[in-house]
This record gives structure tokens, C-alpha cells and sequence, in this order.
């Protein structure tokens, strides 16, 4: 079975409410009314009403089986619940005034939603950069129990190859114990993909085949994932160069005693840098569909798109925001 046919039978008919900030968009429209009939989740779109009827219209867009919610036309009552619960949440660190002008932003509104369980989670940034996503999830919806930082997976599949690559999208520099943490998230996003992780972590040494602080980072990461999982501790490996925690041949060679080195699924780079041009490089000469970023370490599911991206890319998002809704259940 065809690995989005797995995942929707997972979540089809498990009343999942997401939010899509991005009302206006034709292909956050286009995605929702998909979902709303197939009954994988229960849309709510955000926006000037006016705005989205207008989208639909000339795109030819049937909005009538979707929930349309326009702050501006909130009741009085319900903004002041918002606004309440957003000055709580900040720890009275943000005022109530300043609290109205953040919800008068879109992205906040719909991560306070989430935050007050109005909805399960949020999809957005076909028209926003990623810290305008991934902002107001910090600062209101904050990190998972144990995280301290979030971290961004891509998931990368072609014909019955399927893999993890993180971190890709969010931190710029990863410090050994950063890198430990995105190990253990991007294992628990493999297991949401049906996966039995096998994590790599990943360096241009393998075994100590090289020397140098980059080395040991990768080594000291290791340890500190194995010492915080030790139920995982026999599914992460490293310092490992990527075609020996690819290719079994290779892995045997360079790390004949390593239970990971030519059998890893979750592959977990030392930078930023690496990770992205990684991901990419799968993803342009290889071949590879890549799906994401998957935002990991939130107390919540909340998913960044691309500006770039398609109709189906948001219909795909959505599909993984709603297997981290249904996994979090």
C-alpha cells in the first residue's frame, strides 16, 4: 500500500480539526475542500471573509462543506477569552494590548486555537516565511515535556525507500546535546511514518576515521541520545559518514560491529548547512518526493509549508499534521 494510503486510513473519520491561516490562498482552499471530503480532517480556514468567498469564486472552489473564520468578526466575549488566555500563557510577560495586536495576525490567532484546544493543530506558510509560523508556536505553544529546542524533519520516500532527514530547517548550529534531542524527535516522527528507526548520526568520520571538535561533537551527541533513550540505545549510532550508515556493504566495511551501519532510516546531520543541502540533494538528482518541514519538539502540532509549495504539498502536510495529532492522542 502506497505510503499517503496507509497514513489517511489512520486518520479518516478521527474528527481531526485543523487550522489554516491562510484562508485567502486558492491552494490552501483547493487542499482543504479534498480533506473535508475525504473525510481526513475538519478544515477551519482563517481570513477576511470577503477576501476567501472572492479566491473561491474565481477559482471555482465549493468553500460550503469548510468552516470559515473571520477574527475581525469575533465576538466580543471570545476575543477577550483569547486575548486572556494568550496574556496567561506569556506569564504576563505580554500585556493585553500588545496581546490584541498580536491576534490581529492570523498565525497567532490560529496557534491560540490550538493552544486553547480549539483545534488539534495548524498548517501554515504558503504565503508566510517560516519564523512567522514558527514564532507564535514558541512563544505560545512552547516545546514538548524533555525538548528544549524544536527541529525540522523532512520526510523523503521513492518507491519503497523511506527515510528521515533533520535536522533541516531550524537550527542553524547544533550543539552536541541539540543534536542528541533532534535524534530522538526524528525518531518518533519515523515511527508516525510506520518506520523502526535506525538512527544515524551523521559526520564526515566514521569510527574515528578522522579527527577534530566536528568529530567529536557527532561522538559526544551519540552518547548523550543513548543516555536519554536507553530503550534506543541499540538503534543509534554514529560518528557515521552517510554511505556507511547507508549502504550495507560500506557499513560492514567501515563498522563491522555497528548494529545501524548500512541500515539506517533516520539520518541526523551535524549542521543546518548540511541537512538542507542534504535533503535537497535526495531530493533534486535523486529522485526523491520530500515532504516537510515536519516541526518536531512542539507541546503541539503545528506545520510550516513552503512558500513555494503546491495544492498537493498542503494536502500532504496536513495529512502528516494530522498522524502527529492522532500519534499525540
Amino acid at each position: 500500500m502506497a505510503l499517503f494510503d496507509e497514513l489517511k486510513e489512520k486518520v479518516q473519520g478521527k474528527g481531526i480539526r485543523l487550522v489554516f491561516p491562510e484562508g485567502e490562498d486558492a491552494r490552501i482552499q483547493g487542499a482543504v475542500v479534498r480533506l473535508a471530503a475525504e473525510g481526513l480532517i475538519t478544515p477551519v480556514l482563517l481570513g477576511d471573509r470577503k477576501a476567501i468567498d472572492k479566491t473561491a469564486l474565481e477559482n471555482g472552489i465549493d468553500l460550503n462543506q469548510v468552516t470559515l473564520l473571520d477574527p475581525k468578526e469575533q465576538l466580543e466575549a471570545d476575543q477577550k477569552a483569547m486575548v486572556a488566555a494568550l496574556v496567561e500563557r506569556r506569564n504576563k510577560k505580554t500585556d493585553e494590548a500588545t496581546a490584541k495586536l498580536w491576534l490581529e495576525d492570523v498565525n497567532y490567532f490560529g496557534t491560540m486555537m490550538v493552544q486553547m484546544g480549539q483545534v488539534d493543530g495548524m498548517v501554515s506558510g504558503a504565503s508566510h516565511p517560516t519564523g512567522d509560523t514558527v514564532r507564535p508556536a514558541l512563544q505560545l505553544i512552547k516545546t514538548a515535556p524533555f525538548s528544549k529546542r524544536i527541529s525540522g524533519a523532512f520526510f523523503l520516500q521513492k518507491d519503497g525507500q523511506r527515510y528521515v532527514f533533520a535536522d533541516c530547517a531550524i537550527n542553524i548550529e547544533l550543539d552536541a546535546e541539540t543534536m542528541a534531542q533532534v535524534a530522538l524527535q526524528s525518531a518518533e516522527t519515523a515511527k508516525a511514518f510506520g518506520l523502526d528507526p535506525k538512527i544515524a548520526m551523521l559526520s564526515f568520520s566514521t569510527k574515528g576515521s578522522a579527527k577534530g571538535e566536528m568529530v567529536d561533537k557527532v561522538k559526544e551527541a551519540t552518547q548523550l541520545a543513548k543516555e536519554m533513550a536507553p530503550e534506543m540505545a541499540d538503534r543509534i549510532d554514529g560518528e557515521l559518514q552517510f554511505d556507511a550508515a547507508l549502504i550495507p556493504s560500506v557499513g560492514q566495511s567501515k563498522a563491522p560491529n555497528s548494529a545501524v551501519a548500512g541500515q539506517a532510516n533516520v539520518f541526523v546531520f551535524p549542521s543546518l548547512e548540511a541537512g538542507n543541502i542534504g535533503y535537497k540533494i535526495a531530493q533534486r538528482l535523486g529522485g526523491f518526493e520530500a515532504m516537510g518541514p515536519i516541526l518536531q519538539g512542539l507541546a503541539k502540532p503545528v506545520s510550516d509549508l513552503s512558500r513555494g509549495c503546491s495544492e498537493e504539498d498542503v494536502y500532504k502536510v496536513a495529512i502528516i499534521t494530522a498522524i502527529q495529532v492522532q500519534n499525540a492522542r
